[in-house]
């Protein structure tokens, strides 16, 4: 089958890239579109800093006057400085049709070979890799957490049959509120707040800005240094442009007390971010976020469902003091009791590969929930 394939320019072509999801998932209730705006910022180069470092396209896929398809792809060389030279693939909605996603990669491969690419991975995101990153391959009876993407079974199929070799596998964990804390870890966790020097602290919002840049550098300190050495190639640093974004987006809807930082002698040296899931609003407002849709906004954090676990971390000096556990289970303490709505949280973006983060979650009593799949494709 001959299809035309033409890169995005205008705003009418715009609106044919959101609404070909809804005509895909009409039929499917545990979809929830992503709110248009963070799609749209994405794609925004005055509102993305990621392309002062490399370049981002979109494409509809054409058949006989109708949207078969739509896919992004992208180059960040700064990013993902891998040898050969690698580039990305995200976005892609399709048909059930194994020509539409033949014909999407064979064009991908066509762009990324101009642009001197070896190899590319997708789906992936053209910005914060816990973001819209992966393939859904499994759970699909639960609706997607915020900033996470849902696709029918029948993506694995298709995307796999056009050559694609398994990357990487990021696993969703999730924690169910009313499950009772396991009574030892809860004295672990009292000691370890009791031992001289150790301090926790939920978020300060009279000053949010100073709170968020020490989460910021506790971040970068962790995340560059880990444990398991080849989960650092993934490491892409949390500017400061990126945190006050995210704190401008967010500070309406986030839970104080979910949001914790943990001090040795006055360092800070751990945190743990969760907010609750957005989804919960996109559903009811159709992906949209207008200036009337606020009073509901206002209003969600105490009547949220679910929670999603954004990001986490220990500097590397401090790690195996239990910081871990201590703000894991005072976040889980203390989020419970400010919002008696919540059933579950879940936590985005544990490689297959990170088993001593595995174990860790296991033991808080957490279980393997989703699975989402990045591939490659050899140029």
């Amino acid at each position: 089958m001959n299809y035309s394939i033409k890169k995005i320019s205008t705003s009418e072509e715009i609106e044919l890239f959101h609404k070909l999801p809804r005509q895909i998932y009409r039929n499917c209730p545990q979809w929830i579109p992503p709110f248009r705006d963070e799609i749209e910022k994405i794609f925004d180069p005055a509102r993305n800093p990621a392309f002062t470092r490399g370049e981002c396209e979109r494409f509809l896929v054409w058949n006989r006057g109708e949207v078969a398809g739509r896919f992004a792809l992208l180059s960040d060389h700064t990013r993902d400085n891998f040898n050969p030279k690698m580039g990305g693939l995200g976005f892609v909605e399709m048909k059930d049709e194994q020509s539409v996603a033949d014909a999407i990669v064979e064009y991908a491969r066509v762009w990324h070979k101009r642009r001197g690419n070896g190899t590319f991975r997708g789906p992936v995101n053209f910005g914060e890799n816990d973001s819209f990153w992966g393939l859904l391959v499994e759970n699909f009876d639960a609706p997607p957490i915020y900033r996470m993407d849902y696709h029918p079974p029948y993506y694995q199929k298709r995307i796999e049959e056009t050559g694609a070799i398994k990357l990487d596998d990021h696993w969703s964990y999730r924690r169910d509120f009313d499950q009772p804390l396991p009574e030892r870890l809860v004295k672990i966790t009292d000691r370890i707040e009791q031992r001289p020097g150790v301090e926790l602290r939920s978020l300060d919002t009279r000053n949010i800005h100073d709170d968020a840049e020490m989460i910021r550098e506790i971040y970068n300190d962790a995340w560059s240094n880990q444990d398991i050495g080849e989960r650092e190639q993934e490491f892409t640093e949390l500017t400061r442009e990126t945190v006050r974004e995210m704190v401008s987006q967010l500070r309406w809807v986030m839970i104080p007390d979910s949001i914790l930082i943990a001090f040795v002698n006055g360092e800070p040296a751990s945190f743990i971010v969760c907010v609750p899931d957005l989804n919960e609003i996109s559903a009811e407002t159709g992906g949209q976020l207008r200036w009337y849709h606020m009073p509901k906004v206002l209003r969600f954090r105490k009547r949220a469902r679910r929670l999603r676990t954004i990001v986490f971390g220990t500097r590397p000096r401090y790690r195996k003091l239990g910081l871990e556990a201590l703000t894991f289970i005072r976040g889980i303490q203390k989020t419970k009791a400010a919002c008696p709505t919540l059933e579950y949280l879940e936590g985005a973006w544990v490689s297959e590969k990170n088993w001593l983060m595995q174990r860790s979650l296991e033991a808080l009593g957490c279980y393997h929930f989703k699975t989402h799949r990045t591939y490659r494709w050899d140029v």
